[in-house]
């Protein structure tokens, strides 16, 4: 989705796009949709094999900070805010879009989940948005927005999303404390809940198939959402017209999560 916008409502917002693996991301819906809006980019890519996907989406989107951000390799986090700071002096907009878990403890059950898996699924899904927004926090001066990508999954059991169940509901559980905790200085916070879409990331999860037809036949508007559904409501959401809306889980799935 591609609308005309007569009124640019992010015009000269500095936003940080994290989580772009190719143009099927979520992130990406995201990106777009900020730089339609009037926002300048920020664009991370996770390593050397994403870079080849994500560097022309970066070119295409005029983002003129493009680097890497591994969240397992010490100092890329640090690195990114740096230039940040160095380049712009400020953020307005985070987008927080990662989730990983070692294939064998995504696919089986949560009883059979070793301990090393799922520490690393909380750390690289749940904890790296808690070290952003510590790294962004003192860049949002005059306060600012933050996002981070969870799923129904987090608070009804959906079959086969396994470990990633609990790991988002502690992600949404830490979107409310750092909403209460930085809501002072301005700065929102906002877990974003999409209906299932056809991502990289979701490959991964075993009968994903199965999940997107369950959630199409029970949305009630009848259909799937898309990248930029969840990107341009996102872009609301760091608007001024949404500038009292903080700490409350947003779901962008047609309506599904009403559904009994």
């Amino acid at each position: 989705m591609t609308e005309d916008h007569p009124r640019r409502i992010l015009k000269d917002a500095k936003a940080l796009v994290c989580g772009i693996a190719n143009a099927h991301s979520i992130a990406y819906g995201c990106a777009k949709a900020f730089h339609e809006l009037g926002a300048e980019l920020a664009i991370t890519y996770a390593g050397e094999k994403a870079k080849a996907y994500v560097e022309p989406i970066a070119h295409d989107l005029d983002a003129p900070i493009f680097m890497p951000l591994d969240f397992t390799r010490p100092g890329d986090l640090e690195a990114v805010f740096a230039r940040i700071e160095k380049d712009w002096g400020r953020l307005d907009i985070l987008v927080h879009s990662a989730a990983w878990a070692p294939k064998a403890d995504l696919q089986g059950g949560l009883l059979d989940c070793s301990a090393e898996g799922f520490a690393q699924a909380m750390d690289i899904s749940c904890h790296s948005f808690v070290r952003m927004a510590r790294l962004a926090a003192p860049l949002m001066k005059d306060g600012g927005t933050m996002f981070t990508m969870s799923y129904y999954g987090a608070n009804r059991v959906v079959p086969n999303y396994n470990v990633m169940g609990p790991v988002k509901a502690a992600l949404e559980a830490c979107a409310r404390y750092l909403a209460y905790e930085l809501g002072p200085k301005g700065i929102r916070v906002h877990p974003v809940s999409p209906g299932p879409l056809k991502t990289r990331a979701a490959s991964g999860l075993k009968n994903f198939d199965v999940m997107l037809t369950e959630a199409e036949r029970r949305a009630p508007l009848g259909e799937l959402v898309d990248i930029m559904d969840v990107g341009f409501t996102c872009a609301f959401l760091a608007s001024p017209y949404a500038r009292r809306l903080t700490g409350e889980t947003v779901y962008i799935d047609g309506g599904v999560h009403i559904m009994a």
